[in-house]
């Protein structure tokens, strides 16, 4: 559905000026394609589709629209491997910083999961180290924060081990922990104590639910494993008819449980069939507390201004929509309530 009234003035200059907060945005998701060329080169990795920066990010943003999630999660293959070094991981974290402050992006909370990080020899806290020496690095020379949010692989059996590190680094940078992964088969329910080890440190607790499975998914990220966010969920449209709200989607409604949506990925990973179709316009009509990130700008080759842009021009969205959409970003975030408040009045004060 489109709005009636057109946007005015809402060029790609006026999106980047205003303060933006992305609350979804994967490290190795969003690596620079000539930064993965050199770190594969200091590696002797020799398995990338090509040592070509402009061919290689092609090749990414051509291959994650064939084969689902699964498809798009196989791509992560070459970025991970060059991240196995401190240096490598430093340098992406830096780099991530740099990349999202240049499009206006003022508050970050970015992801990852550092068991996969750990293949040459690293430990979880050696990943996590590096990281966020890098985002403080960043945040030093750019006018951005970034949080960290560590990821479980909901697959494998390290949660506890990702959750038990992410709380020693609690103070130190890391705000919130998720579970990541192929979602069908692989129930948050599964992962309790890795969740309850991040909440007895202070985490903030949001789940990927709701993109490749259905309502199912969110209702056990929310009911049983305390989830305040929620990363995708679009299926939850399956509890809504019209404009009637199911129980689920009644309840996420009067909670604020807010949904991290990633449009273009979403198209990217078949969760809808394609950006006109998807429900964050819908669900910002309704009332739920919706939000936009990028998930992951590699693979979607999208950065914060283009995934704006993309539903200005399909919804018609204006300066109200994507001031709402930040507004509620800036009040979910991962953050003390003084910050967060403060967020907040950066992002509702800012005339654009």
């Amino acid at each position: 559905m489109r709005l009636a009234i057109a946007c005015v003035g809402m060029d790609d200059a006026a999106l980047t000026a205003f303060p933006k907060v992305v609350l979804h945005d994967h490290l190795d998701g969003g690596l620079r394609p000539g930064t993965i060329v050199e770190l594969a080169d200091e590696i002797g990795y020799r398995n990338l589709p090509s040592t070509d920066p402009g061919t290689l990010a092609s090749w990414f943003a051509r291959t994650v629209k064939v084969g689902g999630l699964v498809g798009y999660l196989s791509t992560f293959d070459h970025t991970i491997a060059v991240m196995q070094t401190q240096s490598a991981i430093e340098r992406v974290a830096y780099e991530s910083a740099a990349d999202l402050a240049a499009d206006g992006v003022v508050y970050a909370e970015v992801r990852f999961a550092p068991e996969l990080n750990t293949r040459r020899g690293l430990t979880m806290d050696e990943v996590l180290e590096a990281a966020l020496a890098g985002f403080a690095r960043g945040g030093r020379d750019h006018p951005i924060e970034v949080g960290l949010v560590v990821d479980g692989m909901r697959q494998e059996r390290c949660t506890r081990e990702a959750a038990q590190a992410a709380a020693r680094w609690a103070a130190q940078g890391v705000v919130g922990f998720d579970i990541a992964g192929p979602e069908a088969g692989f129930p948050p329910a599964a992962h309790l104590e890795a969740f309850d080890t991040a909440r007895r440190a202070g985490l903030g607790i949001t789940i990927h639910a709701g993109e490749a499975h259905g309502p199912s998914s969110i209702a056990e990220a929310i009911h049983q494993c305390g989830a305040v966010r929620i990363g995708h969920g679009v299926r939850i449209v399956d509890d809504i008819d019209g404009d009637v709200l199911g129980p689920l989607a009644t309840e996420i409604m009067q909670r604020g449980i807010v949904f991290e949506m990633c449009p273009r990925s979403n198209v990217d990973t078949g969760a809808v069939e394609s950006l006109a179709e998807h429900p964050v316009h819908r669900l910002l009509q309704l009332g739920f507390a919706v939000t936009v990130s990028c998930d992951n700008r590699l693979m979607s080759a999208t950065s914060p201004v283009s995934e704006l842009r993309a539903l200005v021009d399909t919804f018609g969205w204006g300066r109200r929509e994507v001031r709402r959409v930040m507004s509620t970003a800036a009040a979910a975030a991962f953050l003390p309530e003084a910050r967060r408040r403060a967020l907040v009045q950066r992002v509702e004060s800012f005339e654009f």
